[in-house]
């Protein structure tokens, strides 16, 4: 089972997602809402974190439920959308029982993201949509040094897959929570074998180089 690594890091990522990086996640969830489109139905907020969220989901006129390892930030997250303790590659859900699903941020949190896409896949009903958002596979990770906003520096470790607590941003959240890399490849291979058909893909940045990478997928009815 995946650790629960955010557990000793939770009240200090609640201020942090809702204050110190309230700029970048008000730009995250403009992505969200660009790439998911209105409701209504169930929709399940797969790593949910402090469900930070779920207002804007519920804006789009969705009905969203969390899932997330963390017991920690599911203490933030139950004030703001039900919650329920799990691991996103084992999802408590029956298959085929909900029309949306979306991950946001939470990719490089896991040690097996595409085991997490299959599972998403197997619980979305047919016709479903699916959401990712993350940061930026080729641009945002252990391998680049994005200290200047202009001109980011790529080193030799792309390719490395396994997790990682380098960081350019030495006090930021993966210097205490580490990160797994997955290159931009293996996110849409993964999307593509669990049978989901990807249907739109955004990049964004508050600067020239991308540090937000969002797709959306159907699962075939």
């Amino acid at each position: 089972m995946t650790v629960a690594a955010y557990d000793a890091y939770a009240d200090w990522y609640e201020d942090y997602v809702t204050d110190t990086s309230a700029d970048y996640m008000s730009r995250v969830r403009q992505r969200l809402g660009e790439l998911l489109g209105t409701g209504p139905g169930r929709l399940l907020d797969v790593c949910c974190g402090t469900g930070v969220h779920a207002a804007e989901l519920r804006r789009l006129g969705w009905d969203p439920v969390g899932v997330d390892l963390s017991t920690g930030q599911l203490r933030h997250a139950r004030g703001r959308l039900p919650v329920a303790v799990a691991d996103a590659a084992a999802l408590p859900v029956a298959d085929a029982a909900v029309p949306a699903a979306v991950c946001v941020l939470a990719h490089t949190d896991v040690p097996d993201y595409a085991a997490v896409v299959a599972e998403v896949a197997r619980v979305l009903s047919p016709g479903g949509r699916f959401v990712h958002l993350g940061v930026h596979p080729c641009f945002v990770g252990a391998f680049a040094d994005r200290s200047d906003p202009a001109r980011i520096l790529i080193d030799g470790g792309y390719a490395e897959r396994e997790r990682s607590f380098r960081a350019w941003a030495p006090h930021g959240v993966r210097a205490r929570v580490g990160a797994w890399h997955v290159p931009l490849a293996d996110l849409l291979n993964a999307v593509t074998e669990a049978g989901l058909a990807v249907t739109r893909v955004v990049e964004s940045g508050s600067g020239p180089v991308p540090d937000v990478f969002g797709l959306a997928a159907v699962k075939p009815a």
